[in-house]
């Protein structure tokens, strides 16, 4: 019989990963956010390279309104390597809240957000978020561009 599991080989020993939860939403939030290719996993763009997400915001607010501030505010938002806004939130799996709920939740972030979040004002939070961290929105695009082509030419 065998064990349910993701398994490791660390110094020539094989090793099972156990599943626990996390003490806080915050904690997978932060994983998230600094190690998204969790999310895009192995899929592929339309031409046929590996699918990657860059980071445009966490904690992006949506808003309900034209001209309104934030009704909701959304755990992640990522931008695919194809130009695709990539909405994530997440959910413990100790949330009691229903499925449905969860998956509405979501579609009123989709909804809104695909009615009131112009491009332009994604590019000026991109740009905002980048100069908080002491750079520019170019060249964060350009550090995350330059390591896709490193991990896609090292993965050949």
């Amino acid at each position: 019989m065998g064990a349910d599991g993701i398994f490791l080989i660390r110094d020539g020993r094989l090793a099972l990963l156990e599943q626990r939860p996390y003490d806080s939403e915050a904690i997978l939030q932060e994983a998230l956010a600094s190690f998204p290719e969790v999310l895009a996993g192995s899929s592929t763009t339309d031409s046929g390279t590996s699918s990657r997400l860059l980071l445009i915001r966490r904690e992006m607010g949506v808003p309900a309104a034209e001209g309104a501030g934030a009704t909701w505010s959304l755990d992640h938002l990522f931008v695919s390597s194809d130009g695709v806004p990539v909405l994530v939130e997440v959910k413990r799996s100790s949330d009691t809240r229903l499925r449905r709920e969860v998956v509405g939740q979501m579609l009123d972030y989709a909804a809104n957000a695909v009615r009131y979040w112009p491009p332009s004002e994604l590019r000026a939070t991109f740009e905002a978020i980048a100069l908080d961290d002491g750079t520019t929105g170019d060249a964060r695009l350009r550090e995350a561009v330059q390591a896709w082509i490193r991990t896609s030419s090292g993965s050949r």
